[in-house]
């Protein structure tokens, strides 16, 4: 599979490029600092790596490809507006180029609460929001923008990330959000993103995750 990965170094998508190139799949990483890719990672294994700020090298970078995956965000509590905006730019390139399929990472709180959610969970999840606000509403933000584009678009929503290792079991929820969504390792976030390329039930859905 041709995969095109957004936000190569961070967390996420160093996880999805490492999953991606061990499954033989080609893969594309857009960064926005080349220098920023990590040492562990095989450059000579990627299909090529494009500046995120040139829009030209951004458009060939998906056109033509099977998947778009994006792990792009905030480095910090202070949004900036950057995922709204940067997956903007992956919309409009993608449609440029008539790519359909784009999976993209956003989080637990943007999507329903899970029904029957102990008070615990309920409480921890309304202090969490209001600490990150501003980087939640940056993800809603940019939901919307998928909403409203051409892409055959999946948003993942994590819960509190870890740097723990890929196990392959959590559970999923197709429009909706898992019971007790506490945490989750970035490589699973990628495991299951890279897993959810192929399903249709997740196509113009928000993907709740959690163990």
């Amino acid at each position: 599979m041709r995969i095109t990965v957004f936000g190569a170094t961070g967390g996420v998508g160093q996880e999805i490029v490492g999953q991606a190139l061990a499954a033989g799949h080609e893969v594309t990483a857009v960064v926005r600092d080349p220098d920023r890719l990590p040492e562990p990672l095989d450059r000579a294994a990627l299909h090529g790596v494009v500046r995120l700020d040139d829009e030209a090298a951004v458009r060939a970078a998906v056109a033509g490809r099977d998947a778009v995956l994006s792990g792009l965000g905030s480095r910090g509590r202070k949004a900036n507006g950057v995922a709204e905006r940067l997956t903007r730019r992956i919309v409009a390139a993608m449609e440029a180029e008539g790519t359909r399929r784009l999976v993209v990472v956003s989080a637990v709180p943007v999507g329903p609460q899970a029904p029957g959610d102990p008070l615990i969970d309920r409480l921890s999840r309304k202090a969490v929001g209001a600490v990150l606000a501003e980087l939640y509403a940056d993800l809603a933000r940019m939901e919307a923008v998928l909403a409203a584009g051409a892409t055959d678009w999946t948003a993942v929503r994590p819960p509190r990330l870890t740097d723990g290792p890929r196990t392959g079991v959590y559970r999923k929820a197709v429009g909706g959000t898992p019971r007790s969504s506490r945490t989750i390792s970035r490589a699973d976030v990628a495991h299951a993103m890279l897993a959810l390329i192929d399903d249709p039930a997740a196509v113009k859905q928000g993907v709740g995750i959690a163990y």
